[in-house]
């Protein structure tokens, strides 16, 4: 016992050393002559390539046709100029590479990992998969149902949809409300032909950034992703700049989303969040991690370890460019809908009435600087953080000054941060679970919409 707590110990006192020397390594970046924005960074301890590409090309620029940006990305591997779908495939999969594609909120990306001695075939299938997507129709096709068949199961598990109930019902009217992956009625319409007008008009290297790490010399590849990407033309840019949401709803209100055969309510309790860059984003995260940000939070003590309602209870800030939400998420039996519920304001009510006493800061300080590090200790990892620089807007002195900042931090300005950014009143509440025994009983917190879980949409 007594080695196993010095282990521990010595763990502890590691992580909190790397949290305190950790900075982003250094790099090179520069702009290609058509616009397209490159990260260089050298890291030699294994001889690995990573590569992480972003696109201004996520959900938000969807319009009506909900899931486009979703069907888009991934149809980049569909096929290219050089090579068909499986023949990407069994070359990438062929040498134990890997190379994936996928859509978020606001952006697309592209990553890949690989072995140094496979860079040229790599770089050749990226290259022409970035500039050169034939977007098969048979191929479309065959994704497109498998799509529609994820959707339908999607519907089973409320965990898996609640998240888009709540942008839905939060941002109504913006873009930040649109499915990523859509409704069985928008990705039915969706097109081979719609998915290639939409890479003509957002995959656009003026908007775009190239991030590549890992085992190589600066100036070799610096000329290699010049003369890979430096002739790549496609149209500027012309989608206009996403404007800041207005939050329409003045007073709580409640999303009761029907399941007939739910034997659970899954539910979050939220409202207005945080940007990305907002300057208070890390005392934010902090005084987040003892409501719910981690196992031993408050919610989950009151919700799972002193109560049994659940298996989890935790809270979480979502953040955009432009927005962000805030969310208490859990799940419960039926029968213990509102116990789950009113248990959950009861410890937000406390966070606002009686605050955080300075033991418990300086433990949430302790985990956070501790889980820092990990988050961007492989090639991979920093190669999304440079990309993820480039789309939110931020640079490395929020990396570099983190341990600054969290150690910043006090008693009062835990009280600011409170009252500013944890919402207490206009909460909106999203709940999937069995609408005919507990229409009756959740209507105590504010104005009831109810929706099918088996219709189209969300």
């Amino acid at each position: 016992m007594k080695s196993i707590l010095i282990f521990i110990t010595t763990l502890f006192i590691t992580g909190a050393s790397l949290a305190q020397t950790f900075k982003v390594p250094p790099y090179q970046k520069f702009k290609l002559k058509n616009g397209l924005t490159i990260y260089l960074m050298e890291q030699h301890e294994v001889p690995l390539i990573n590569i992480s590409a972003v696109f201004d090309a996520g959900a938000v620029q969807d319009g009506s046709r909900y899931g486009l940006s979703n069907m888009t990305a991934e149809a980049l591997l569909f096929g290219s100029s050089k090579y068909t779908k499986s023949q990407l495939e069994e070359k990438i999969e062929y040498v134990g590479a890997s190379v994936d594609t996928y859509a978020g909120k606001e952006v697309a990306k592209l990553t890949s990992s690989f072995a140094v001695k496979d860079q040229d075939l790599l770089f050749d299938i990226i290259q022409d998969v970035i500039t050169k997507p034939t977007f098969d129709q048979v191929e479309f096709d065959k994704y497109k149902q498998r799509q529609l068949l994820q959707l339908t199961q999607q519907k089973e598990s409320p965990r898996g949809v609640i998240n888009s109930y709540f942008n839905r019902f939060v941002y109504e009217g913006h873009p930040y409300a649109n499915p990523l992956t859509g409704t069985p009625s928008s990705v039915s319409a969706v097109s081979a032909t719609d998915a290639r007008q939409f890479y003509q008009k957002y995959y656009t290297a003026d908007r775009a950034a190239i991030a590549i790490v890992g085992d190589f010399n600066t100036a070799e590849m610096k000329k290699r992703v010049t003369d890979l990407f430096g002739s790549w033309k496609t149209a500027p840019s012309t989608s206009p700049a996403l404007t800041e949401p207005t939050f329409s709803f003045n007073k709580n209100r409640v999303l009761l989303v029907n399941k007939d055969d739910a034997r659970e309510t899954t539910f979050l309790i939220g409202g207005k969040g945080i940007t990305q860059n907002n300057p208070d984003f890390i005392p934010v995260t902090v005084v987040n991690t003892i409501l719910g940000g981690r196992f031993t939070s408050w919610l989950n003590d009151a919700l799972r370890v002193n109560s049994g309602l659940t298996y989890g209870a935790s809270s979480r800030f979502g953040t955009y460019r432009k927005s962000g939400t805030f969310a208490i998420s859990t799940f419960t039996k039926v029968s213990t809908t509102t116990q789950a519920i009113d248990m959950a304001l009861q410890v937000l009510d406390s966070l606002h009435k009686t605050g955080i006493d300075e033991k418990t800061l300086a433990s949430a300080k302790n985990y956070v600087k501790a889980d820092f590090p990990p988050r961007y200790e492989s090639a991979s990892e920093l190669a999304n953080l440079l990309t993820d620089m480039f789309s939110m807007g931020f640079d490395e002195s929020f990396i570099n000054n983190f341990q600054k900042n969290v150690d910043g931090l006090t008693v009062a300005k835990t009280r600011q941060i409170i009252d500013q950014y944890f919402p207490k009143n206009n909460l909106q509440f999203v709940l999937v679970g069995k609408a005919e025994t507990i229409r009756d009983k959740v209507k105590k917190y504010g104005t009831v919409t109810e929706k099918e879980i088996k219709a189209d949409g969300f």
